[in-house]
């Protein structure tokens, strides 16, 4: 299936790409988006797809949060630089 080896891809491409923080959110972002279409095809299979309403708020507000962290770490810090983090401190 394409969307297994587009998730198995973005997974790779998160682990690879870790320096800054909104690269990261993005390549989240694209692996909810997968998930997103795999449960919908598993869950059409099933007739539930109404579960997948509850995932997708989810994911929303998951995103919300990563983008006001990111946000905050750059008024804080200047960017988004994962190697200029001292986490000890924040």
């Amino acid at each position: 299936m394409i969307y297994m080896q587009v998730f198995l891809i973005s997974m790779m491409l998160l682990m690879l790409m870790y320096k800054h923080m909104l690269i990261m959110l993005m390549m989240m972002e694209l692996l909810v988006i997968n998930m997103s279409m795999i449960m919908y095809i598993m869950m059409m299979e099933i007739g539930m797809e109404f579960y997948l309403i509850y995932y997708l708020i989810f994911s929303v507000c998951e995103s919300v949060l990563g983008l006001s962290l990111m946000v905050m770490v750059v008024r804080f810090k200047g960017n988004d630089l994962y190697y200029m983090f001292n986490f000890s401190k924040f």
